[in-house]
């Protein structure tokens, strides 16, 4: 991969951003080169090489500074006036510990807007933590490397249904890979990551909620682990389907209470997928009524599902 310089960087930032006037994009190209500047060429430099190896294999890749730094910067940007966090203190009593986050999937930008609204509601701490399980897609270009860099990531094959990217992969290649990254996922919980998993396990193309993954049941199926629930709206207008570019939107995050995963596991007699619907419909709670596509009626699995969460210990 070549490398990137300052100005490259700054360029390929610019061209992901929303169409400014040209004394606002001048602004913002000076702030970003101040920015890559006070960093130091050290920065630039382990920038790059974070670049060049985040997504090559099955695995966990920290956060890189720079990339953050220059994420914080940008927020304002993007984020429209009405963007907020609701249920704040449902992310103060995970505290410290080692929790799940599950929400719904609008978009490549959800995790970069999660994370930003989880910090500006003033859990830094909780943000530093975040670890997002990220699907081929997320490394396929330089500037998702660059966005992927923004919080730490664990790489993970998409389910075969639901994508192509793992064509040339055999089934037996595609479980040994899901299973280095359940792995490296779990060995992050252990040491207190706070874990964003995307239990649709893609993007809806509507907005509306698709069913969850049984399978996604196993990043916390093994652990002491807290789950919190976290419903997502607006990011399918931030950054809308076959576009290049951000548009500022309002972006709406809700926090639902978290629940034991322990107990969520045993009440659901170890279903994976009785477990993924509790969770789905505790999502789609979070969210307005035109987003909860699968889980707006109930139906079989959902309703046998409903009390799964009702009766799991919350903090």
């Amino acid at each position: 991969m070549p490398i990137v310089s300052r100005d490259l960087l700054i360029d390929s930032v610019l061209a992901a951003l929303p169409e400014f006037e040209p004394a606002t994009v001048r602004g913002i190209r000076r702030t970003l080169a101040r920015c890559v500047d006070e960093a130091g060429p050290d920065a630039l430099e382990a920038l790059n090489e974070s670049l060049a190896l985040v997504g090559s294999d099955w695995s966990y890749y920290p956060k890189d500074p720079l990339a953050s730094r220059i994420h914080e910067l940008l927020a304002p940007r993007v984020l429209g006036p009405g963007s907020k966090l609701v249920g704040r203190e449902h992310l103060r009593s995970v505290a410290g510990r080692a929790v799940v986050i599950v929400a719904n999937h609008l978009s490549y930008a959800d995790a970069n807007l999660l994370e930003v609204l989880i910090r500006r509601s003033g859990d830094a701490a909780l943000a530093d933590r975040l670890t997002v399980i990220a699907g081929p897609k997320v490394y396929s270009s330089l500037r998702r490397r660059f966005s992927s860099l923004c919080f730490a990531t664990v790489k993970t094959p998409q389910n075969s249904g639901l994508s192509t990217e793992n064509a040339v992969m055999t089934p037996r290649e595609v479980a040994r890979a899901a299973r280095r990254s359940i792995d490296a996922a779990r060995d992050r919980l252990r040491e207190g990551a706070a874990l964003l998993v995307f239990g649709e396990g893609t993007r809806s193309r509507t907005g509306r909620m698709q069913r969850m993954l049984p399978g996604a049941a196993r990043y916390f199926e093994e652990s002491s682990a807290w789950v919190l629930p976290m419903g997502i709206a607006g990011t399918e207008a931030l950054f809308p389907i076959g576009s290049e570019r951000l548009r500022q939107s309002d972006i709406v995050v809700r926090v639902g209470r978290p629940f034991e995963a322990g107990t969520l596991t045993r009440n659901a007699g170890r279903d994976r997928r009785r477990a993924m619907d509790g969770l789905g419909l505790a999502v789609a709670a979070l969210v307005p009524l035109a987003y909860r596509g699968a889980y707006a009626g109930g139906g079989d699995g959902p309703d046998r599902a409903r009390d799964l969460v009702a009766r799991a210990p919350s903090r």
